[in-house]
């Protein structure tokens, strides 16, 4: 448990942009809580091509691929998989699955781990969900598989068991003391340093990704696919990944390249998320007539909180630069100042 250690962890201090990137990050979850509750129908689509995208990327960053059809023919319809690919990308698709329907029921302990591991191997002829039997490293392969330098040594085999044990509880004991976009990253960073498996340690970690982002309330992994933006930005995501994890081992490593990174990817998810359902409701309006509409419809003096709620996929400043058209159009006024500040319409 390195990175949870109580003297690592007061180590920790965030700059101004690192606070307002959390404080985006909680921003957009709120919206996307918000529309989901709202427009739930509109969000169908949304999942099925994440999940579709989340097990495509997340086994091609591991060499495993398939035609796209086929891959959509295993994740949707639920195909039986004819060759090693697809057992493997089969397994990646039950688990996925499992999380994505019982994240609230799967506590974060070392036994959900394994048995996340075990469903990446359900339809091999190996088994899964046991820890490595012998040391491995995290290394850098050229196009012809060979091996180009050491990334990364990993804990070795004998003292992995105690290590998850010990990382587990370090990550339950750091709940409520510190902010879970903090201690989510660090439990991943942790684990792949670990490197608990022979095999599907990656994976593994970006299964636990999603489902630790699901009980700290961040989903925007239901309808983003984390899995592909990590492919998308794969040299970043293994470049601040191995810079974090110098040094690892006497607990004098740098997180904040992989903090930022991992913060990054969900500013980015979520940024997307309103973007497609933009898309998907454009046939209802802009986003201009959208908001336009909402204060139309207000009776009473309404705040931009008001607006906010009302169209959620619109963002802040969108909303300010609707409520200067309007008013610059005479249409309507605000009255009070600061955080109190309401509009009202103009008599005409």
């Amino acid at each position: 448990m390195k990175s949870f250690s109580l003297k690592f962890l007061s180590s920790i201090k965030l700059s101004v942009e690192d606070t307002q990137s959390l404080t985006s990050i909680a921003r957009s979850s709120g919206i996307q809580t918000l529309f989901a509750r709202q427009s739930p129908e509109t969000l169908r689509t949304l999942k099925s091509r994440s999940i579709v995208e989340s097990t495509e990327s997340s086994n091609r960053l591991e060499g495993i691929e398939a035609p796209r059809k086929r891959l959509r023919d295993l994740v949707l319809k639920d195909a039986a998989p004819n060759n090693r690919t697809e057992q493997e990308i089969a397994g990646y698709r039950d688990a996925l699955a499992m999380i994505h329907e019982s994240a609230a029921d799967m506590q974060a302990t070392v036994n959900v781990i394994l048995q996340l591991h075990s469903m990446l191997y359900r339809y091999l002829p190996s088994p899964g969900g046991q820890w490595k039997m012998t040391d491995n490293q995290i290394v850098e392969r050229d196009k012809q598989g060979e091996i180009m330098r050491v990334r990364f040594t990993p804990v070795s085999a004998y003292m992995t068991p105690q290590h998850m044990n010990d990382l587990f509880k370090g990550y339950q004991d750091a709940k409520g003391r510190i902010d879970p976009l903090i201690s989510v990253p660090l439990m991943i960073l942790d684990f792949l340093c670990i490197h608990p498996f022979s095999d599907g340690n990656g994976r593994v970690s970006r299964l636990l990704t999603l489902l630790l982002l699901y009980h700290a309330n961040y989903n925007v992994g239901r309808y983003i696919s984390l899995e592909r933006i990590f492919e998308e930005t794969k040299q970043g995501y293994y470049d601040s990944l191995e810079i974090s994890s110098l040094g690892w081992h006497d607990g004098k490593h740098d997180v904040y390249p992989w903090l930022r990174y991992f913060w990054g990817v969900l500013i980015r998810a979520y940024g997307e998320f309103e973007e497609r359902v933009d898309t998907i409701q454009r046939g209802k309006g802009s986003k201009t007539s959208r908001v336009e509409d909402a204060i139309n419809a207000k009776i009473r003096p309404f705040s931009v909180s008001d607006l906010e709620r009302d169209c959620p996929t619109v963002s802040r400043d969108m909303i300010r630069v609707v409520l200067k058209k309007l008013r610059d159009q005479g249409k309507i006024r605000c009255i009070g100042k600061g955080r109190g500040a309401k509009w009202i319409h103009t008599p005409n």
